[in-house]
């Protein structure tokens, strides 16, 4: 399951989403460091539709996790050269442009 939170800040929609099962830790590697918080990350739970469907509505997203950050490249929002290892894990950011 993933896990999705939707942050609006002056006209921008930031969606957060990560692995369910990353909420509340932190990893670092490579002079990186992330923090899956639940208090960012957390809130819906979904699957691959709903976060297709939020990645769609988006100007920003943060995304973590194996699950997440596939099916993010799988549907065209993330280049897989874009994708960062943080600790082992993937890491990606999306901007769209408006």
């Amino acid at each position: 399951m993933i896990s999705m939170k939707i942050h609006e800040r002056e006209g921008e929609l930031l969606v957060a989403a990560c692995d369910s099962d990353l909420l509340g830790k932190t990893f670092r590697g490579d002079g990186l460091r992330i923090e899956v918080s639940e208090s960012f990350y957390g809130g819906e739970v979904g699957d691959e539709e709903m976060l297709v469907a939020r990645l769609g509505m988006a100007t920003i997203a943060n995304l973590v996790g194996k699950t997440t950050v596939d099916i993010a490249v799988r549907h065209g929002f993330v280049d897989r050269a874009c994708v960062l290892m943080i600790g082992g894990v993937p890491h990606a950011q999306m901007a769209r442009m408006i």
